[in-house]
């Protein structure tokens, strides 16, 4: 019944809808920002197919961001930005250090866990790879790591940052889908570990093949002394992550409360370390309003185009050749998992999210997926996206750290890229592992 809904429903597509498709993507290559990008098209698509008054666009700019779940997006980046200002994010380091330095590869696999931390607070990938990169990578040269290798190991580590709930990817996609935030953060945790599983693993692998960082013969007397006195310096740090998942999966808080909640506290304690001054908050500012500032005007303009490509018919079309091209379940889900990939590597989160969820998510229906496990599943193929060589971001990001080319980068990513592949399809093809939060 369903598919003979989506046969009628779909419609021929022709100049009105590929003309505006072929002006976005000339302006992305052209480097103009995406939400421009966007908004032209919607303009575009408007005007040439006459389905809704143009007027739509003036209104979608405003209901696009009238969501109060959109005030935890900056909320969560200025509490990111206030860690590495306090130095709050070493304090995670040193306690990842003390819990792994006794094993082979073990600040390899700190280097993971702080990225795993800190993007559990800020929900940016990012900042995560950039702020990590900072402390991590020359001390993981010196630990006998080949300096491309690092990179790829905090690149990976950081795309944990829309992958570790409170992630804005999760609050972006919910917006867009119509899908509690605080059911997407609980869906999302056990993915969200396995993927950091999954690069400690490939780490651990790689480590042993090759004896790059030996660890320290500890007993565990000696290990438990050493990560007493890591979080006797440091346990105040973890108060934020503390108070953001206890809030959020208790219910008693909603991602934006939990938000605000953490940049309070987080300043707080930047004041009474000695570490944060008022004259600090001018550029904190700055800082995280550039980064909001890129992601809230996409979602704006998100609106009136996701309007007009439903009022056009466009998903059920696409829907419609999809399935005609092909028809088991299994090979379309591998379909849109390529899909996805290839997009995490050559644009951000939040337009691959307010472009491609509307699109794919009726053929998910068409399929059975879960709306919650199709959540899961695209925000962890857009992440693995964003260390895909050659063209994810996070390559990017570490490269202009260190001045490593990103292609050498880019080679020693190919471990991490398959190894975190396996938990993409473990999360299509196995429900509970996207459901298990919420029973």
């Amino acid at each position: 019944m369903l598919w003979q809904q989506m046969q009628q429903g779909a419609v021929a597509l022709d100049w009105t809808f590929y003309l505006p498709v072929a002006a976005f993507l000339l302006l992305v290559a052209l480097a103009v920002p995406v939400w421009v990008a966007i908004g032209a098209a919607s303009v575009m698509l408007l005007t040439a197919s006459q389905v809704l008054p143009l007027s739509l666009v003036g209104e979608g700019l405003f209901s696009g961001i009238d969501h109060f779940a959109l005030t935890a997006i900056p909320l969560f980046i200025l509490t990111g930005d206030v860690l590495v200002r306090t130095g709050l994010s070493r304090k995670f380091l040193d306690v990842a250090e003390a819990l792994t330095n006794w094993t082979r590869g073990g600040f390899g696999s700190a280097t993971v866990l702080v990225c795993g931390m800190f993007s559990a607070i800020s929900g940016s990938d990012a900042a995560g790879a950039a702020a990590v990169g900072r402390m991590t990578i020359e001390r993981l040269v010196e630990s006998g790591y080949p300096r491309p290798y690092a990179c790829a190991l905090v690149a990976a580590g950081a795309c944990t940052g829309i992958l570790i709930p409170p992630s804005i990817a999760y609050i972006v996609i919910g917006l867009v889908l119509g899908i509690s935030a605080s059911t997407l953060f609980k869906a999302a945790l056990i993915p969200g570990v396995l993927i950091l599983a999954a690069i400690l693993a490939t780490n651990t692998v790689l480590n042993r093949r090759h004896a790059w960082e030996q660890g320290h013969a500890l007993s565990l007397s000696e290990w438990l002394a050493n990560l007493g006195r890591a979080l006797a310096r440091g346990w105040y740090a973890f108060i934020v992550p503390g108070v953001i998942f206890w809030g959020i999966f208790s219910g008693r808080l909603t991602p934006t409360e939990a938000g605000a909640s953490a940049v309070t506290i987080t300043i707080a304690m930047g004041f009474v370390m000695g570490t944060l001054k008022l004259a600090d908050f001018p550029s904190m500012m700055v800082s995280s309003a550039k980064v909001n500032g890129v992601i809230v005007p996409i979602v704006a303009m998100s609106l009136p185009l996701a309007q007009a490509l439903s009022a056009m018919g466009v998903p059920q079309s696409f829907v419609y050749t999809m399935t005609g091209f092909v028809s088991e379940p299994w090979m379309l889900i591998l379909m849109m998992i390529a899909i996805l990939v290839a997009a995490g590597c050559v644009m951000e989160t939040t337009p691959n999210i307010v472009i491609l969820a509307p699109l794919l998510k009726p053929l998910a229906d068409e399929i059975g997926m879960n709306e919650i496990q199709f959540c899961v599943m695209m925000i962890t193929a857009l992440g693995v996206g964003f260390i895909t060589p050659p063209l994810g971001l996070n390559l990017f990001v570490v490269s202009g750290l260190t001045g490593e080319s990103v292609l050498r980068i880019s080679a020693r990513a190919v471990p991490f890229v398959l190894f975190m592949l396996t938990v993409v399809l473990l999360i299509a093809f196995a429900p509970a592992v996207s459901t298990l939060m919420l029973s």
